[in-house]
């Protein structure tokens, strides 16, 4: 896939604020401060689309873009920071359960984890969610940059393990150096055409 233009929709706090069309859409969610901005930004090749934060955790909406005039893509709300109040996380992390379970068209959610640290119950809790709506998820580690190879390669073994799946089911890609831009696009391309199993 080629990104020939992309812009900002609009940003929703509530499932009756979500855009109605029936362009393919992918999502990102992750982990705050696990750099989905950044990721998201390198993809579409578009230097500040979307907003990084100086505070991890304060994002409380879903923002949806639109790019080559056919297929949205939607940036979640960042989980599972210490530092977001209580009544924060209340009302974002029942907004991404409602995102999931209500967007027939949500074709694929590029999971991002980072490379340096192992997933846990908010990981795997969203891909339990995600295998009961049947929405497949692409496993993105974040900040490859960050580790010498040979450790890159040793936690992409220790994070295949604790998530059950084959090594070869890991994405890995560098926001700052635009390391997996090409397999992220690819993947986007291939699903973009399938269409949802249907449910039950």
């Amino acid at each position: 896939m080629k990104i020939h233009d992309v812009y900002f929709l609009k940003s929703c706090a509530k499932v009756s604020d979500f855009p109605r069309y029936v362009y393919p859409e992918f999502a990102f969610a992750g982990r705050s401060n696990v750099g989905k901005s950044s990721l998201i930004n390198m993809l579409m090749k578009k230097k500040g689309l979307v907003k990084t934060g100086s505070r991890p955790g304060v994002t409380k909406t879903i923002n949806f873009f639109i790019l080559n005039k056919g297929i949205s893509v939607a940036d979640l709300p960042g989980f599972g920071y210490a530092e977001v109040p209580l009544q924060l996380k209340k009302t974002f992390l029942p907004l991404i359960r409602n995102y999931i379970r209500a967007r027939e068209n949500l074709k694929l959610v590029f999971l991002l984890i980072d490379i340096r640290r192992i997933p846990d119950r908010f990981e795997l809790d969203l891909l339990s969610l995600l295998a009961a709506q049947r929405i497949p998820a692409a496993i993105t580690l974040t900040k490859c940059d960050k580790l010498s190879r040979s450790q890159g390669r040793r936690n992409v073994r220790i994070i295949s393990e604790s998530l059950g799946i084959s090594h070869d089911a890991l994405f890995a890609t560098s926001a700052k150096s635009g390391y997996g831009r090409k397999e992220l696009l690819d993947l986007m391309d291939e699903y973009a055409a399938v269409p949802r199993p249907p449910d039950g």
